[in-house]
């Protein structure tokens, strides 16, 4: 994980820990969602990736988002287009840029709370706070893209893409099913920082909630980070004994950490239980779930003993 992006993370993860639900319940999203419908801003521009998937996801085109050529490599789905140009980074926005783009809106995530006045003196600013302690990930991501569609006059949108979402799992499941996925061992699910350390994704983590609705058994426990992830030292992975471990893509340093003897020495590596899933954010909203699951799909589907079950039996 470049240092950028590892850096990114950690402010991010530090905000969700120390600041607490709004007063009363009801978060700003959840206020502006109930407020009488008016003419919906148009010209969005979008300080956090999982607001920027939100807007895509809605077919609304950002003007600029935050580290958008950080987004294309980490998040890759929903696309990005090319000529949506970077607002600056997530913890620190090109104010002079924004305000050349004359926004209508400009959302944001608790990071960037400190800087919410400076920010509303180019345009009204909408925080979402999409990772609370205590709460289901899965569930509020699905509440925070209906309650978006209806602040920008898309709630039909936002309630056929959970629909399309839905399908998808089912389809999913189908496949795992056909392959026989029941019988197979626990799942874990992790990302790598750098050769050395790894995040290993808990119970409320993203990836192992996409886990759970594909009906696949896991070993995760809960997390001491509102994202659900620990930090714990790949030869630790050698307690994962009989799991197969999922490794979530983009890990520059591969070839150099695969290689190595710990490495080769991991049971889940020497039994053929380990494969590499494709770029899926894992702090992301209601999409990121559905890509997560389609990227861990394929890659259990390429596993031996995946491959295994679906041969005919001889009689």
């Amino acid at each position: 994980m470049s240092l950028r992006v590892l850096l990114c993370c950690f402010v991010v993860w530090l905000a969700g820990s120390l600041l607490p639900a709004m007063a009363g319940g009801m978060d700003e999203l959840e206020q502006a969602s109930r407020q009488p419908a008016g003419s919906p801003p148009q010209r969005i521009v979008a300080l956090s990736w999982e607001a920027a998937e939100n807007l895509l996801e809605l077919g609304i085109t950002p003007l600029a988002v935050a580290d958008a050529d950080d987004y294309r490599q980490w998040v890759v789905r929903p696309r990005l287009p090319a000529q949506v140009p970077s607002a600056g980074s997530r913890l620190e926005p090109n104010l002079e840029l924004l305000a050349s783009l004359k926004p209508q809106l400009i959302i944001i995530s608790p990071t960037l709370l400190s800087m919410r006045s400076s920010l509303q003196r180019i345009a009204p600013v909408l925080n979402i706070d999409a990772y609370q302690p205590g709460q289901d990930h899965a569930q509020a991501a699905e509440r925070i893209l209906l309650q978006l569609g209806r602040v920008l006059g898309r709630q039909l949108q936002a309630q056929q893409r959970l629909q399309l979402l839905e399908q998808g799992f089912a389809g999913l499941r189908q496949q795992l099913q056909a392959r026989g996925a029941a019988a197979w061992p626990t799942v874990q699910v992790i990302r790598f920082a750098n050769p050395s350390m790894v995040y290993v994704y808990g119970s409320n983590a993203m990836p192992v909630l996409a886990l759970r609705r594909l009906g696949l058994r896991t070993t995760a426990q809960p997390a001491p980070s509102v994202w659900g992830v620990s930090q714990q030292r790949v030869g630790q992975l050698l307690a994962l004994r009989q799991d197969i471990v999922l490794y979530q893509q983009p890990f520059a340093a591969a070839p150099q950490l695969f290689a190595s003897p710990l490495w080769q020495g991991l049971p889940f590596v020497r039994q053929q239980r380990f494969a590499a899933v494709a770029p899926a954010w894992s702090y992301g909203g209601a999409a990121s779930l559905l890509y997560l699951a389609q990227g861990m799909t394929a890659a259990l589907l390429q596993l031996p003993i995946a491959a295994a079950a679906s041969r005919p039996s001889l009689r």
